[in-house]
C-alpha cells in the first residue's frame, strides 16, 4: 500500500551528448527532470551554468501544422475520428525513424499548401461575389464605367435613398439653369442608382443640390466596359474559381490515405516537444550539462546502465522529510487498483511518504457501486462496454481508467443483480407474463429491494461501519508508525472500546465495557489540555465524534436508497410497457425506460460512491497534496509503441 519510493537524481554529462541522452531518457521513460531555479540563485552555479537552448517553439509550430493537416483530412476526406481513436501498433524504431518523419513532414507541407490555396480561392470568391453584388444594380446602364471626363463634361455615378424624389431633383437642376442632367439607372428597396452628366463649370453647384438629397458618388476604378459586360466577366471568374476550388478539394480528399502517417508524425512531434521542454531545464556552460530530477528507486538499475554507457557522472539520494512536499508521487498499481486512479486523480494525490489509498478503497468502491446498481442486465452492459473498448481501442489515461473501473463495477453489479433477482428490473417476469398470461415465473433472489428494504438499510449501515473502522485502523497504524502512541490510544482505541461496549450493552451481555469506554472518552479528550480547557475539550470531543460517526454511518443509507430507486424505476417502465399486452410495445417502452434508468444510475451511483470514499472514508486517514510524477516519456494519442 506504500507509494513508489523516489530518489533524487543529479547528473553531469558532456554537452555534445545532450540530445542523445535526452532521447534515451525519453525512451526509458522513468526520469523526471526538475527545474534548476534553486541552483541559479547560487553564485557558484550561476556564474558557471546557464539554461540550455531548445527548439521548443519550432516543435510547437510543427505540431500546429500537422494538426491543421489532420483537420483538413477529417473535413475533406470525410474521415471521422469516431468516439474512440483506434490506436495503431508501431515499432519503436519506425516511430523514431527519420525517413518516415521526413515523408510525413513533406505530406503535411503539401496538405497545408492546398489548405492555404483553398483559403485564398474562397477569399477570392468572396471578393468576386461582392464586386458582382455592387455592379448588379447598374446592370441596365448602357454606359462604360471607365469613360473619362472630357474637357467640358463630367460623368458621375451615385446613389441616393429610395425615398428620394428623382423628378424633383431633375427639375431643380434644370430650374437653376445648370447644364446638368440626371438619369435613373436602377433602384431597389433601399437605394436609387443615378448617372449625373453635367458641364464641368456647373459640377460644384449640381453636386451641392444632389448632396442635400443624400446623393453620394460611387466609383468602379478596376472596371472597364459596361456593367453588364463586367458582370459577365465576373460570372466567368466565379465559375473558374469554383472549378479550381473543387480541384483543390479533391486533391485534399485524395490525401486521406496519409492520415495514419500524419497521426504517427503528430505523436512523434509531441514526444519531441516534451524532450525539448525538458532540455530547457538543463544547465550548461557549453562543455558540460547538468540537471536534477527524480527517479523511482525500482528503476534506478536500468537508469544506471544508461548513464554509465554515456560516461555520465551521477548520484542518487534519499529525500529528507523536509523535501517530501517537493517529491513527486507515483502510485504502485495492479489490475485491480489501477482503474481507481480515476477517483484518486479527481480528489487529490496522496502526499509523499503516506499511504496509497487505492488498495484500501478498491474493494469498498466496487462493492458499493454494485449494491447501488444491482442489476444483471446493467452489469452485463457495463462489462461488455468495458471489454470492447479496452480490447479494440486500447485507450490510455483517464479513459482507460474509466472503462477499467466500469468493467470491475459491472462485475459487482451483475453479482448483486443475481442476488436480488434483477434483470432490467422485472423485465423477464413481465415479458413471460405477456407471452403466457397467468404464469408465476420469477427470477430466484436471496432478497429484493422492495420486500427487504429494512434489511438492506441495516446491511448498508453495517458496511459503512466496517469501512469507517477500516479507516480508523489505517489511522491507528500510521500513528503507531510515527510514534504517536497516546494519540492512537485516546483517539481510535477509545472509540473501538465504546463501539464494542455499545454492542455488548445492546445484546444485554454487560455494560462494563461501555463504562470503560466512557471513562476513556472523558480522560482521553483532554489528556493534553490543562485547566478549564479539559471541560471544553471533553464536550467538543463528545459532540464531534458522536454526531460525526452517526452522520457518517447514516450516510451509507444511500446504498439502499439508490438500489431501491433503480429497481422501482425499472419496474415502473416495465409495467407501463406491459399494460397494452403487446410484446413489441413492451419492448419499446421497457428498453427506452431502462436506457434512461441505466444512464442516470451510471452517473448517480458513481457520484454517490465517490462521496462515500472522499468524505466518509478518506477523512479518517488520507493525507492529500501530492504532486504527480511526470517523467520524460513517449505519450501517444494515435499509436501504441511496440518495444523491439
Amino acid at each position: 500500500m506504500a507509494i513508489v519510493k523516489m530518489k533524487k537524481l543529479r547528473v553531469v554529462a558532456m554537452a555534445a551528448d545532450r540530445d542523445k541522452l535526452l532521447r534515451e531518457l525519453l525512451r526509458l521513460g522513468c526520469v523526471e527532470i526538475s527545474e534548476p531555479d534553486g541552483l541559479l540563485n547560487d553564485p557558484a552555479w550561476s556564474a558557471l551554468l546557464r539554461r540550455g537552448a531548445s527548439p521548443l517553439m519550432d516543435a510547437k509550430g510543427a505540431i500546429a501544422d500537422v494538426t491543421t493537416a489532420l483537420n483538413a483530412i477529417r473535413k475533406y476526406a470525410a474521415m471521422k475520428d469516431g468516439l474512440f481513436i483506434q490506436r495503431r501498433p508501431i515499432k519503436e524504431s519506425e516511430f523514431l525513424g527519420s525517413d518516415s518523419a521526413e515523408q510525413a513532414k513533406a505530406t503535411c507541407e503539401k496538405i497545408n499548401g492546398l489548405v492555404t490555396k483553398l483559403a485564398g480561392l474562397q477569399s477570392g470568391k468572396v471578393r468576386l461575389t461582392a464586386r458582382a453584388a455592387a455592379l448588379t444594380p447598374w446592370k441596365s446602364l448602357d454606359f462604360p464605367l471607365e469613360t473619362p471626363d472630357t474637357a467640358h463634361a463630367v460623368f458621375r455615378l451615385g446613389v441616393c435613398p429610395a425615398a428620394t424624389d428623382v423628378g424633383a431633383l431633375r427639375a431643380e437642376l434644370s430650374g437653376g439653369e445648370l447644364a446638368a442632367e440626371l438619369y435613373p439607372a436602377g433602384a431597389d428597396k433601399t437605394q436609387q442608382y443615378l448617372l449625373l452628366v453635367c458641364h464641368r463649370t456647373d459640377e460644384e453647384a449640381a453636386m451641392e443640390i444632389l448632396r442635400r438629397a443624400g446623393f453620394s458618388v460611387v466609383t468602379f476604378p478596376d472596371c472597364s466596359g459596361t456593367p453588364a459586360e463586367n458582370l459577365e466577366k465576373l460570372g466567368k471568374s466565379v465559375v473558374e474559381n469554383e472549378t479550381e476550388q473543387e480541384q483543390v478539394t479533391q486533391a485534399l480528399a485524395a490525401c486521406g490515405d496519409a492520415r495514419d502517417a500524419l497521426r504517427t508524425y503528430a505523436d512523434r512531434l509531441n514526444a519531441e516537444a516534451a524532450e525539448d521542454a525538458d532540455a530547457q531545464r538543463l544547465l550548461t556552460d557549453g562543455t558540460i550539462v547538468f540537471f536534477e530530477g527524480w527517479v523511482p528507486a525500482e528503476a534506478e538499475g536500468k537508469l544506471a546502465s544508461l548513464l554509465e554507457k554515456r560516461d555520465c557522472a551521477w548520484e542518487t539520494s534519499e529525500p529528507g522529510e523536509e523535501e517530501y512536499p517537493n517529491v513527486p508521487v507515483q502510485l504502485k498499481n495492479n489490475w485491480l487498483t489501477k482503474p481507481l486512479n480515476m477517483v484518486t486523480d479527481m480528489y487529490s494525490l496522496p502526499a509523499y511518504g503516506s499511504l496509497d489509498p487505492n488498495p484500501l478503497m478498491a474493494p469498498f468502491f466496487i462493492l458499493f457501486y454494485g449494491i447501488m446498481m444491482a442489476d444483471m442486465g446493467y452489469g452485463f452492459l457495463m462489462m461488455l462496454a468495458s471489454v470492447i473498448v479496452l480490447k479494440k481501442y486500447r485507450p490510455k489515461g483517464t479513459m482507460e481508467h474509466f472503462f477499467g473501473l466500469m468493467g470491475l463495477c459491472g462485475i459487482s453489479t451483475f453479482i448483486m443483480g443475481m442476488i436480488t433477482g434483477g434483470f432490467f428490473g422485472d423485465f423477464l417476469p413481465q415479458l413471460v407474463g405477456i407471452l403466457n398470461p397467468g404464469t408465476t415465473f420469477t427470477l430466484p433472489a436471496l432478497f429484493t429491494p422492495l420486500d427487504d428494504t429494512l434489511m438492506i438499510l441495516i446491511g448498508a449501515m453495517c458496511l459503512g461501519f466496517i469501512q469507517i473502522n477500516t479507516g480508523m485502523a489505517v489511522s491507528f497504524y500510521k500513528k503507531l508508525k510515527r510514534g504517536q502512541v497516546m494519540d492512537a490510544i485516546w483517539e481510535e482505541v477509545t472509540w473501538w472500546v465504546v463501539f464494542a461496549g455499545l454492542a455488548l450493552a445492546i445484546l444485554g451481555v454487560s455494560n462494563i465495557l461501555l463504562i470503560i469506554g466512557g471513562v476513556m472518552v472523558l480522560v482521553g479528550s483532554g489528556w493534553n489540555v490543562k485547566g478549564f480547557g479539559k471541560v471544553t475539550a471533553v464536550v467538543g470531543s463528545l459532540y464531534n465524534h458522536v454526531t460525526g460517526y452517526f452522520g457518517d454511518i447514516l450516510s451509507y443509507s444511500r446504498l439502499m436508497a439508490l438500489m431501491l430507486a433503480g429497481s422501482v424505476i425499472a419496474q415502473v417502465f416495465n409495467t407501463l410497457g406491459a399494460i397494452p399486452g403487446n410484446v413489441v410495445v413492451f419492448l419499446i417502452i421497457s428498453m427506452a425506460g431502462n436506457a434512461l434508468n441505466f444512464a442516470l444510475n451510471l452517473l448517480g451511483c458513481y457520484v454517490h460512491d465517490l462521496r462515500l470514499q472522499c468524505l466518509e472514508y478518506f477523512n479518517k486517514f488520507y493525507e492529500d497534496g501530492g504532486r504527480r510524477f511526470r517523467p520524460l516519456e513517449i505519450k501517444t494519442k494515435y499509436v501504441d509503441i511496440v518495444k523491439e
